[in-house]
């Protein structure tokens, strides 16, 4: 690990002023940071803590919930308001990472963890146009059965890796920045980028912006959710496909879905395809299958994760059934 100067910032402008310089971090739990400190993928000349800014609380809103950028994962699954009113975020939470890492990520750093590539994470590997622009993506012709079938481009395949944000994607989300120049709000579907030509580029965010919390609509009459995760193993292992769902119901009646993907696509991958194709149709496993079958819509595969494709649509399908209390 290199040497590099650390600051605590006291407050919201101290922060800005500081994080915006071209070779700074922005730190808080440090669950993903750490890591490629160490793995000299990132190498800051300067982490700013976040942890003494006043974001780390949950509290309930005109039009929803409010979620500080700084509360802990633990705290938010675990939160009774989650729990009743939210519960694909809570179980999106518990399938994530393992308990010692939930109890130190911030809601602001799931939101910006960098991929899991194998060839983004290897300093050795120098084609990876994520940590080197320009330089060539290795996945594209080497070893991809963790990448992505959905979002990606010419220059990379790597999946976002969060649980969490694919919960955020279906329950329609808002995250709040503050930055040199104001505060503004930016809908979950539009905050992070696709890598297009410029895979170093995952979010929205400008330099010295801060996310200050997310904000949740308020629950609806009828409205029932559901996360579920296809893995490798029990625990502590990225989704190879997931899907987060939020359904409401009149009765046996589909009013509306919210369908996201997770572990197929370059960022948290709604499914307008699968959505409408529930609208107005009764519950039953028929109408989920029918509908699941357009998840993974304009999936583009290699020999090594063409599997995702059809996962993805058991996931889809499975996630339905469980939200509509048919599984």
């Amino acid at each position: 690990m290199r040497a590099f100067d650390y600051l605590r910032a006291s407050d919201v402008e101290t922060a800005q002023s500081s994080g915006s310089k071209p070779d700074a971090r922005f730190i808080a739990g440090g669950t993903t940071l750490v890591d490629l400190l160490r793995l000299n993928v990132e190498r800051p000349a300067l982490l700013v803590d976040l942890a003494r800014l006043p974001w780390s609380t949950l509290e309930p809103v005109a039009n929803g919930v409010r979620i500080g950028a700084l509360l802990k994962n633990t705290e938010l699954a675990y939160h009774p308001l989650v729990v009743r009113d939210y519960a694909v975020l809570s179980q999106a939470l518990l399938a994530g990472a393992s308990p010692q890492i939930r109890n130190m990520a911030s809601v602001g750093g799931n939101l910006l963890q960098r991929t899991r590539c194998s060839y983004f994470r290897d300093v050795a590997v120098e084609a990876c146009n994520k940590r080197s622009p320009g330089s060539g993506c290795a996945a594209r012709e080497g070893y991809s059965r963790a990448h992505a079938v959905l979002g990606g481009s010419p220059h990379c395949i790597a999946v976002n890796p969060s649980d969490m944000c694919v919960a955020l994607a279906a329950l329609e989300a808002t995250i709040e920045l503050q930055g040199p120049r104001g505060s503004r709000h930016v809908a979950i579907a539009d905050f992070h980028t696709l890598p297009g030509d410029h895979p170093e580029i995952e979010s929205v965010l400008e330099p010295g912006e801060l996310v200050t919390s997310v904000l949740l609509p308020a629950t609806t009459a009828g409205r029932q959710s559901a996360y579920v995760k296809a893995r490798d193993r029990a625990s502590f292992a990225f989704a190879l496909a997931s899907a987060a769902v939020v359904l409401d119901l009149d009765g046996k009646q589909i009013r509306r879905a919210r369908v996201a993907l997770g572990g197929v696509a370059t960022k948290p991958w709604r499914c307008p395809e699968t959505e409408n194709a529930l609208v107005g149709k009764s519950v039953s496993a028929t109408t989920f299958a029918e509908a699941a079958s357009h998840a993974a819509s304009g999936a583009v595969a290699t020999n090594d994760n063409r599997f995702k494709i059809r996962l993805a649509e058991r996931v889809v399908a499975q996630a339905l059934a469980v939200a509509a209390g048919t599984a």
